[in-house]
């Protein structure tokens, strides 16, 4: 079963263009959440901007999202952002449905409270849950982040039969009551596999709409090639993640160039600018590879708020597009 996950979920990469010169297949996966052309906005002479930004918000329809694990360290960090806009666009309004388990019921509530008493204008509405039709019930995306963690004494076999149970089930829910276009990524480890079992579990719903998550690793790399480099992640484009997240994942960088390098307008190859090839060959690749444990030695925590902010860069450049030449990193089927 494994072999066959890393076949079915075998990283490509989504090189998206700006949304006016996407394929078809990205036109499919984005065009349910476009604004209806029939929505119609009164009008009004304010000369607010907050005016302005309440009534822009307000011609859009809520895109219902759902976040499963919803009471664990990476949800606490990516609910936020949601809710700021960072996501889906400063005026999508959204409603979110937080799930995980029964005896995290308690914690969900705690989470509510906080979202409501940060009053965030694009929360349209707010449901905390353990049952999974209340959560996917016309769900348009799906974040993936509960799963069991492996404990000590498990083997990696232990750790998916674990969790193919968690995601069996819940690609059953999502095949039964979500959107038919949910577009879905898998963010529990290990992901790729959990994708593959959700996918599999869910068969009314386009494969392409079943992804899991290595934007944390291109992420990574980006931050280690920018410091090497002596500039801003920003200029860094077309780094690639092949393979699983995992310690196999082949960071790639020989597409990849930095912007206005050396002067403004200018591209600069990555292997050119860095000029250290037994860095790019050897360290580097390690370091990507080894974070997440690196991570853990440190804060005796796992990454939280950057695996959470990898999944609001995957999502956003799924749904809203990239910048014209940019390509970003995910597993797909």
């Amino acid at each position: 079963f494994v072999s066959i996950s890393l076949e079915f979920f075998i990283l490509i990469i989504a090189a998206m263009s700006a949304i006016n010169n996407s394929n078809n297949r990205v036109s499919k996966l984005l065009g349910h959440l476009s604004p209806s052309s029939s929505s119609s906005s009164s009008s009004s002479s304010s000369s607010s901007s907050v005016a302005n930004a309440v009534a822009a918000k307000s011609r859009k329809k809520p895109v219902v999202v759902v976040v499963t694990g919803a009471a664990g360290n990476i949800a606490y960090s990516i609910i936020f952002m949601i809710c700021q806009g960072r996501m889906l666009g400063a005026d999508q309004p959204v409603e979110l449905r937080l799930l995980d388990i029964p005896p995290m019921a308690g914690k969900i509530k705690g989470v509510e409270m906080e979202i409501n008493d940060c009053a965030f204008p694009l929360v349209a509405k707010l449901v905390g849950t353990t049952d999974y039709q209340t959560a996917f019930q016309d769900a348009e995306i799906a974040l993936l982040i509960g799963a069991k963690p492996r404990g000590p004494g498990m083997v990696r076999a232990d750790l998916l039969k674990a969790n193919a149970g968690i995601f069996a089930g819940q690609g059953k829910a999502i095949n039964k009551w979500a959107h038919r276009n949910i577009k879905v990524v898998v963010v529990g480890n290990p992901a790729n596999t959990n994708a593959l079992i959700t996918s599999i579990n869910a068969p009314d719903i386009p494969k392409e709409n079943f992804t899991a998550l290595t934007r944390l690793d291109q992420n990574r790399a980006i931050g280690q090639i920018a410091a090497k480099a002596g500039v801003a992640v920003s200029a860094v484009r077309n780094v690639i993640i092949w393979g699983n997240h995992s310690k196999t994942q082949y960071p790639d960088v020989n597409h990849g160039v930095l912007l206005n390098t050396p002067s403004s307008g200018l591209s600069t190859p990555i292997r050119a600018a860095v000029n250290d090839d037994q860095w790019i060959d050897g360290d580097f690749i390690t370091t990507v590879q080894n974070r997440g444990a690196a991570v853990i030695k440190a804060r005796k925590l796992s990454s939280a708020a950057s695996a959470a902010n990898a999944t609001v860069d995957h999502i956003r450049s799924w749904i809203l597009g990239t910048a014209p030449g940019e390509w970003v990193s995910m597993a797909v089927a």
